[in-house]
């Protein structure tokens, strides 16, 4: 048999990409809050009937689309594997060609100096002061070729694990290849220890977090978007972490992440938003920087214990509510 017919075709795409995975790979999916993860690929998330591989930035519904794109087969392999005249996909393993090679991480060579990405966070808002942190801790620097923003992820031995890239210029983006998204960019907290994570969907979330309440004493962890294997393996790694604080976006998506984020056992969780309905952290830091007399009272460090307090309060109200 050489084709398949549209009959065919059409069955096979009515099969539960969950069922499938559940029924061929038992051994390759483990559960976090509603959503599976495949062990093989830490990224690939399965939630709402729909599959998600993270780092790679596809996805899909149908299981045609997932043995293709990620296991590798052919069309007609994939409708023949789940539709065929006696098909069986609990049993059937066709020949599949094997997914294209993993290039090995590495981080882009390093700029001689680190000028353009100071540049472009202060235009985001960000301070001098936390930038040069950030790039001492080697968390943030330069690309060389591009001149882009390198936002490292490292384990806990340092090594750095996974990267983001930001266009200095334009609207670029991406994670460099072969990235591990269980090491998310981070910020410690002053003196290395906290018993609570706060996270968002990019770094730059992160750090305007950093700078609007720099004397709340959190771990800043970003999830590079809203999967939450960053998360999890933090988590695994950090035992005295028992409080999560999600900042994610004020957005539908951010909504889901905080609702998968306050199914995982064993931790309390609060919904944390950016003042006055803002979308992100990013955007309520710069409507602030651009208020003069505002911010002007907040460099010249002479706000008033109350208008801290407010300033903590507006953070606070956003607990819980969208969760």
């Amino acid at each position: 048999m050489s084709s398949v017919t549209r009959q065919q075709i059409y069955r096979a795409k009515q099969v539960n990409i969950l069922d499938y995975v559940l029924s061929n790979e038992p051994n390759n999916v483990r559960r976090i809050g509603s959503a599976y993860y495949l062990k093989d690929h830490d990224s690939f998330e399965i939630s709402n009937g729909l599959w998600n591989w993270h780092s790679r930035g596809i996805g899909g519904k149908n299981v045609v689309d997932y043995l293709i794109k990620v296991r590798g087969f052919s069309f007609v392999d994939a409708v023949r594997h789940l539709a065929g005249d006696d098909a069986q996909y609990k049993h059937i393993a066709p020949k599949a060609k094997p997914p294209p090679e993993r290039k090995p991480f590495a981080l882009p060579p390093r700029n001689g100096d680190n000028e353009r990405v100071i540049a472009y966070l202060q235009n985001r808002g960000i301070d001098k002061r936390f930038i040069l942190d950030c790039i001492e801790r080697g968390s943030v620097y330069e690309s060389a070729k591009w001149h882009n923003c390198v936002f490292v992820g490292r384990d806990d031995s340092g090594k750095a694990r996974f990267a983001s890239l930001r266009g200095t210029v334009g609207d670029f983006k991406r994670d460099v290849d072969s990235s591990d998204k269980r090491y998310g960019f981070v910020i410690p907290p002053k003196d290395g220890w906290s018993d609570t994570v706060m996270v968002y969907e990019s770094p730059v979330d992160a750090l305007s977090h950093r700078m609007m309440f720099p004397e709340s004493n959190y771990w800043r962890l970003s999830l590079g978007c809203i999967a939450l294997v960053a998360l999890t393996n933090f988590l695994e790694r950090h035992g005295e972490v028992n409080a999560v604080v999600v900042g994610t976006d004020c957005d539908k998506a951010g909504d889901v992440a905080a609702a998968k984020i306050a199914e995982i056992q064993g931790i309390s969780v609060t919904r944390s938003l950016p003042p006055d309905n803002h979308k992100d952290w990013n955007d309520a830091l710069i409507l602030i920087k651009n208020k003069p007399s505002l911010i002007g009272r907040l460099e010249a460090a002479k706000v008033t214990a109350a208008e801290i307090n407010n300033l903590v309060g507006r953070e606070r109200a956003g607990i819980s509510t969208c969760l």
